[in-house]
């Protein structure tokens, strides 16, 4: 009996130990499938992959492995020499001269093994040599590619080819260049329109820049206006102001009629083959005779309305703004009747009216466009210029984003200052923009370095003449480059059989360091047109004492040229700079003047002496100094060091930061030697 009661411990601690390992078992199943759970959760997602594979514990093999292997069975199958790889036959673009790396490049090939091929052939030639196409044609051959020929013209840009579809065309706003001789009132004219005051402005009181402004009439109607000089040097600026415009509006003064430059406006037009409308200006005179003006007309086949004919007539004053209002009717109903439109949803395709060289800005054109819209960012090729659109002003000098059809425009961003005269055309890429360029500056060098072939009869007989023939060297710079190309031809037209006019050099901007070390050694004077010296070139003028003529008046500067070269020499002018200021701050003076408060850094500055005020190197108003004070006190002269007071005689354009240069202006009689 014992025994049984012994065995019952064990069999309850068996039972007990048997109940144990399910309980655990129990226990240790949710455990497992948590750390299943977080197994699924720490290996990604469920891909289709993983759900549709059976054995999800093995590893895929990896592309690498694959392709290893794949290697490792054709190397065997091959015995250790590598498969011949398949050519591949291109067609190869190649222009009228190429380099040999540029050949290898358009036939995948390697530029060592053009040029082993040239050296079979007997040609000697590196990589970064030029060949012909002649002979690429034999290289391309020789490695079984196909050639597609393309002169080099088929690199420039094609405009002609490229013309709107008639339902992309929109209306625009009409073109309209106002044309006519000196100082019969075009720019004030103009100002009269715009309600502005450009004349004041101008030296002398005559334009000698291409302005190109738009106004809103009040209607709502936009109309642009180009404003060209009067001046028989500006020819060429009037013929591109008659080639890009829809309308021409010829200015004649009732007072005096039909002059020379009023006959060459005529002419340009009727090249053009433009419409006209004649505005007889300074009716408002006593003297004012406009039924004459009418008459006079009718010898140059211009017969106006109100004598039965179809050219529109307008009388008006610019003075008293008698006749503007008609005159705008008259332009929009001539417009209207032209139907003028063009495409706007393209890219941009503009002319450049004017190009200049700004201190601040670099090269600045001013364009018209003519379809498109011109977006800031856009890649343009300009001439032999390439760039990109910076940015974009208007005529009141306001940034744009955008500029569409005949809207004028301000555009910086240019790699050089471009030709008047030049299209701007917007290209897809820089590198299409760079290609167009650099073609064009080949073309221009080769123009320019042409010669006719010679004989030693007409050598001989060259040098002779140029024996015989006296040179006048000048070098030439204007703030503009359309006032640079009408010096250049106004002192091209001074030559003669005896005496002839060299232009070493001609350019936009400050003179420079570079133009007077050309002049100095050719012995040439410099001609600063609207322009100053920089400080470097100040420096090297006194040391080379490199004579230098300022004008700002082309009449003047033509003028005293001749008399140069003629040898019939007037007084010489001579100009001594008393003074150099800067302008530190401006107060306003009276009810219309402004005083500037200056500097003074170099000599005097005197009361009643001439004065120049320029800004960035270009002069913006040669003055006089008209009154002069220190604190409240009236002086006659301030010194180095000082400050004063001063209010310029017929200028309010001063700004902080301007430079003063006052001189004194003595005549004496030319002696030779």
């Amino acid at each position: 009996r014992p025994e049984p009661a012994a065995r019952k411990p064990e069999a309850t601690t068996a039972a007990a130990a048997g109940k144990k390992p399910d309980a655990a078992k129990k226990g240790a199943a949710p455990a497992r499938g948590a750390e299943r759970k977080n197994d699924r959760r720490q290996s990604g997602k469920l891909t289709v992959n993983r759900a549709l594979n059976d054995d999800e514990g093995a590893r895929a093999r990896s592309l690498a492995a694959l392709k290893r292997a794949r290697e490792k069975e054709r190397r065997a199958q091959f015995s250790g020499r590598s498969q011949p790889r398949e050519k591949q036959v291109r067609d190869v673009v190649v222009p009228e001269a190429i380099t040999v790396q540029e050949l290898a490049n358009r036939m995948a090939e390697k530029g060592a093994d053009l040029v082993k091929a040239l050296f079979n052939m007997g040609m000697m030639v590196t990589v970064n040599q030029t060949i012909d196409q002649d002979t690429a044609e034999l290289l391309v051959e020789e490695f079984g590619h196909n050639i597609e020929r393309v002169s080099a013209s088929d690199v420039d840009i094609n405009a002609e080819a490229d013309v709107d579809a008639p339902e992309t065309l929109k209306p625009r706003a009409p073109v309209v260049t106002i044309m006519g001789h000196v100082d019969h009132g075009k720019t004030s004219l103009l100002d009269a329109l715009r309600g502005t005051d450009v004349v004041r402005g101008e030296a002398g009181g005559i334009t000698q820049h291409m302005g190109a402004y738009q106004i809103k009439t009040k209607g709502g109607e936009k109309i642009t206006f180009l404003d060209t000089p009067g001046h028989a040097a500006f020819t060429q600026m009037r013929m591109r102001g008659a080639n890009v415009t829809d309308i021409v509006i010829l200015v004649v003064a009732a007072d005096d009629g039909i002059m020379p430059q009023t006959i060459e406006a005529i002419n340009h037009t009727k090249a053009a083959g433009v419409p006209m409308i004649v505005a007889i200006n300074k009716c408002d005179k006593h003297e004012a005779n406009p039924q004459k003006v009418r008459e006079r007309l009718l010898e140059h086949e211009i017969v106006v309305e109100a004598m039965s004919g179809e050219v529109q007539d307008v009388e008006v004053s610019a003075k008293t703004g008698k006749g503007l209002d008609e005159l705008i009717e008259k332009i929009l109903l001539q417009a209207e009747f032209m139907e003028l439109k063009a495409n706007p949803d393209r890219e941009a395709e503009a002319t450049v009216i004017e190009a200049k060289l700004d201190k601040g800005k670099g090269p600045v054109a001013t364009v018209l466009v003519r379809r498109g819209t011109l977006k800031r960012g856009d890649i343009f090729v300009v001439g032999t210029e390439s760039g990109r659109v910076r940015a974009m002003n208007d005529d009141k000098g306001k940034q744009v984003k955008e500029a569409g059809p005949s809207m004028p425009i301000e555009v910086l961003g240019l790699g050089g200052v471009p030709m008047a005269g030049d299209t701007l055309t917007v290209v897809e890429s820089e590198q299409r923009a760079r290609e167009v360029s650099s073609w064009r500056q080949e073309q221009a060098t080769a123009k320019r370095t042409a010669s006719a072939p010679t004989s030693l009869d007409t050598m001989f007989s060259a040098l002779k003449a140029k024996q015989d023939v006296i040179e006048y060297p000048v070098v030439i710079k204007a703030d503009v480059q359309g006032s640079v190309e009408a010096i250049a031809a106004a002192l091209h037209n001074l030559s003669n059989d005896e005496i002839k006019v060299r232009v070493l050099h001609s350019g936009v901007g400050a003179i420079t360091e570079t133009d007077v070390t050309l002049a100095s050694a050719s012995g040439a004077p410099i001609i600063g047109f609207n322009v100053r010296p920089n400080a470097k070139a100040r420096e090297q003028i006194e040391k080379s004492k490199t004579a230098m003529m300022y004008y700002d008046v082309i009449y003047e500067l033509t003028e005293e040229v001749a008399k140069q070269m003629a040898g019939i020499w007037g007084p010489e002018r001579i100009e001594t700079v008393v003074g150099r200021a800067q302008v530190k701050q401006v107060f306003p003076a009276g009810k219309k003047d402004k005083a500037a408060g200056l500097l003074v850094e170099e000599g005097v500055i005197r009361k009643g002496l001439h004065a120049r005020l320029t800004r960035n190197d270009v002069i913006v108003s040669a003055t006089t100094i008209a009154s002069l004070r220190r604190f409240k006190d009236d002086v006659d002269e301030v010194r180095t060091g000082l400050e004063c007071g001063v209010v310029l005689a017929d200028t309010n354009d001063i700004r902080a930061g301007d430079q003063l240069e006052v001189f004194e202006v003595s005549h004496r009689e030319r002696t030779l030697g």
